[in-house]
């Protein structure tokens, strides 16, 4: 894995392997402020604290495929509940379906509001197509496929290994590094070159344990230090950076 140091994006690099949330696209404060509302509203229901507050996104739920978040955040304030099919009604209070009222919650702000690339992303994407560097997104969220549509970016990401397919394919999420790994495979790329690219301390975890080139995090909020901590070879405000 390269080293701290300045990084040269395209020597020896063969792929770029995109977290979606808060990488590509603002939808990770779609989901804060969706995670917001979802437990605002249950912990004033059952009328159990502390309440919710900004840093159990980050403690709790970044990152995570939204079932560990829901256990996850229950399990930090003394909650156990049943886990519920998965399927199971956004109104019943399981796992499963809490889990599935926070994904309503966010499928409508995203069609009431909307969603548009970082800039600055787009730009290292296109910058990406036009070398022949292949391109897929790994995302915890099962939503990925419709945020790169709504985003323009569908074109783009041939292989998205997502909440869904992980499912389906029996694959841990973050911070294992399996579905990264699986992205490496489908693009027929060896992880060696690879480049990780991450916001989230589980993401970036998960991509330092993979054998990747290198691991480029993107600060949104976590900390350059805590993302260094957590394996970031690279770490920058804004992935325009890099070109």
């Amino acid at each position: 894995m390269l080293s701290q140091t300045q990084l040269d994006l395209w020597t020896g690099t063969e792929a770029l392997l995109f977290d979606l949330d808060g990488v590509l696209t603002p939808t990770a404060v779609v989901h804060e402020h969706a995670w917001r509302q979802l437990f605002d509203e249950y912990l004033a229901s059952v009328k159990k604290g502390p309440a919710y507050t900004d840093t159990d996104y980050f403690d709790h739920i970044d990152g995570k495929p939204r079932f560990d978040g829901v256990r996850d955040f229950l399990a930090s304030r003394g909650i156990t509940l049943p886990e519920g099919p998965i399927d199971d009604a956004p109104e019943h209070e399981t796992v499963q379906g809490l889990g599935n009222r926070k994904n309503r919650i966010f499928n409508e702000i995203i069609e009431n509001d909307g969603v548009a690339p970082y800039p600055g992303s787009a730009r290292l994407v296109e910058a990406a197509r036009r070398r022949g560097v292949k391109l897929a997104v790994v995302s915890s969220s099962r939503n990925a496929p419709a945020v790169l549509r709504a985003a323009g970016l569908a074109d783009a990401f041939p292989v998205v290994v997502d909440g869904a397919v992980a499912a389906r394919d029996g694959l841990p999420g973050k911070p294992d590094p399996a579905t990264f790994v699986r992205a490496a495979e489908l693009l027929g790329v060896p992880r060696q070159a690879c480049i990780v690219v991450e916001d989230a301390v589980s993401g970036v975890q998960a991509g330092a344990g993979g054998e990747f080139r290198a691991v480029v995090a993107v600060n949104r909020g976590a900390g350059a230090e805590v993302l260094r901590a957590a394996g970031a070879t690279h770490v920058v405000d804004d992935l325009a950076e890099l070109l």
